[in-house]
Parts: structure tokens; C-alpha cells; sequence
């Protein structure tokens, strides 16, 4: 029964992990949405998205998904 309780708890342990970490993940996307949210002239939009040009698609790939959904609401 004992080597039944370790792989158990070794389970448990990393289920409750992936959902902190899941948790965390989407606080922090709420949060640079609400932060994007605060760009709403064109002129702030063009600023930001001249910034974001700088970088490359995938390190930016996130604010411009939030962006562009914000944009469509």
C-alpha cells in the first residue's frame, strides 16, 4: 500500500502545480489586458504598435492577440 501513496502524492503534487501555474498564467494576461486596455486613442494605438514592430511576431504574439480581440469588441 505504501508504493501506492508515493506515486499518488507525487500526482497530486504536480496537479496542484500545473493548476497554480495555470492560475498565475491567466492572472497575468488578465492583468496586460487591463493594461492594454488604458491605449484606446488611434494615436496611443499607433505608438504602441510602432514599439511592438520592434519585436519579433512570437515575443509580441500575446498583445497583439489581446489587442486585436479589444479591437473587435
Amino acid at each position: 500500500m505504501q508504493t501506492m501513496t508515493r506515486p499518488l502524492a507525487s500526482l497530486w503534487t504536480t496537479v496542484r502545480q500545473q493548476v497554480r501555474d495555470t492560475r498565475e498564467a491567466r492572472a497575468a494576461d488578465a492583468a496586460l489586458e487591463r493594461e492594454l486596455a488604458a491605449y484606446r486613442s488611434q494615436e496611443d494605438l499607433n505608438d504602441l504598435h510602432a514599439i511592438l514592430d520592434r519585436y519579433s511576431d512570437t515575443e509580441t504574439a500575446d498583445i497583439r492577440r489581446i489587442l486585436a480581440t479589444q479591437r473587435s469588441n
